[in-house]
């Protein structure tokens, strides 16, 4: 069995190998051990808790979307493994070196990028980072294949890095895979982002559940936000070394909770089953079969879908999805090529640059209808809500098309709509479909309904 000492992190993708994904997910080293261990149950077990985590539908089996997870870039660490407050270095300076570079970016830019990484944790915290040539506390490396520190790595797309908890010799060193597609901008893997997260690590910090975490186990890299620590990180790393003497500034995000009596949503739309709610980065799946909604990012399932995006729904199996004055389709799990586009493509009076609807198009109090064959506006639009929709209020955020009712939200509040009766026949919280202490969906109750 190999000992990999106190090694606590490692990124993976695993595109030609779901098995060991789960493997080095669950921390044990030889496969052939785990299912002499657990056997098939324990590995269905292993998978469904797999999905939980990722908010999936817990089938046990390796689905494509279960699969789509396992080849996002994530930590080799058990998920619920925690360190305790003991882990950290004992000085407030630490000095680092790095002792070999990559090939893929010159060597000022990547000393620019280590700069960057360590002030993002600077700022929240006492601590104070410096770059020397001698003797370091934390050595910074990038490695081929087998380095002797009982993790080789292989090459490009797989092992991307790994990092050490503080403490002497290996304590608090970062090493890179010199092989990946390094760079400072959206192509390859962003060193920035893999750079602070392993960071994290060598500072003593494990993960994080939160998925707005910079230390959520999975790598995601948004070109469209500013990487910055969450709530969460800041709350973690303070709690090992203090808070900055420096007043702060923007206060950290905080991931949405589900269950917040103020939620509201960016948009609403139907993808097969089930129902998915956006605000922000984030994401919320309602399907029958879940036993638990979780909050994950819209990148954990589509790696190349805008965030905090104004509008999406569904047609055909194809979602499609709006912000500011484009739009993108998205098939299944894939983006369809040659998007963004602008929305002038629907036909819009071209004082329109931003939708705001899921079920249709609306614009402040107006409602436009599109007809999807003819690829056109429908004459006769658009027309205020109070003509389409009685009794339902303007302006809505965002409205989706469920079981054969209507559901408009506005705020933290949702409408549900018969269109045959045209009057609004219950009212309800936005997040009534998230399973909040243990109640029953609303999409459940809408399939029984209907039913």
């Amino acid at each position: 069995m190999t000992y990999y000492g106190n090694r606590i992190d490692r990124y993976e993708t695993y595109p030609k190998n779901c098995l060991l994904y789960l493997v080095l997910c669950c921390n044990v080293s030889s496969f052939i051990q785990w299912l002499a261990a657990f056997g098939s149950k324990g590995f269905t077990a292993k998978v469904k808790e797999m999905q939980r985590f990722f908010g999936l539908a817990t089938s046990g089996e390796l689905d494509q979307q279960t699969l789509a997870a396992m080849t996002r870039g994530r930590c080799g660490l058990s998920d619920t493994e925690q360190f305790g407050e003991t882990t950290r270095w004992r000085t407030r300076t630490l000095s680092y070196r790095i002792s070999s570079y990559s090939s893929q970016m010159k060597p000022p830019q990547i000393r620019k990028v280590f700069r960057a990484a360590w002030r993002i944790w600077a700022r929240a915290t006492p601590l104070k980072f410096k770059r020397t040539s001698t003797e370091a506390d934390i050595v910074i490396s990038f490695n081929i294949k087998d380095h002797d520190d009982g993790s080789p790595f292989d090459g490009p797309g797989g092992t991307l890095g790994h990092a050490f908890l503080p403490g002497p010799g290996l304590g608090g060193d970062v090493h890179l895979d010199a092989e990946e597609n390094w760079t400072s901008s959206t192509t390859g893997y962003n060193l920035f982002a893999v750079a602070v997260h392993e960071f994290g690590h060598a500072l003593g910090l494990a993960h994080s559940s939160d998925p707005g975490a910079v230390m959520f186990p999975t790598y995601q890299f948004d070109p469209h936000t500013d990487l910055q620590l969450s709530f969460q990180d800041v709350q973690d790393i303070q709690t090992l070394y203090g808070k900055s003497p420096i007043k702060p500034g923007k206060p950290p995000p905080k991931t949405p909770d589900k269950c917040d009596p103020e939620l509201s949503f960016d948009a609403v739309t139907g993808f097969q089953e089930e129902l998915i709610f956006f605000k922000d980065r984030f994401m919320w799946r309602a399907h029958p079969t879940f036993e638990e909604i979780k909050t994950t990012l819209i990148r954990s399932l589509w790696s190349d879908m805008p965030t905090y995006i104004d509008a999406a729904y569904e047609n055909n199996g194809t979602i499609v999805i709006f912000k500011g004055s484009q739009y993108w389709e998205v098939k299944g799990l894939d983006m369809k090529d040659g998007f963004p586009r602008d929305i002038s493509d629907f036909d819009f009076p071209l004082k329109i640059r931003s939708i705001d609807a899921a079920l249709h198009f609306r614009e402040i109090s107006s409602v436009f209808r599109y007809d999807e064959k003819q690829k056109q506006m429908i004459d006769g639009y658009p027309q205020m809500i109070m003509h389409e929709w009685p009794a339902v209020p303007s302006p809505v955020d965002t409205a989706v098309a469920y079981g054969g009712l209507v559901y408009f939200f506005i705020g933290n509040r949702q409408l549900e709509f018969d269109p045959k009766l045209q009057h609004i026949t219950n009212k309800m919280p936005a997040n009534a479909w998230l399973r909040c202490g243990g109640q029953r969906t609303m999409i459940n109750m809408a399939i029984a309904n209907n039913s």
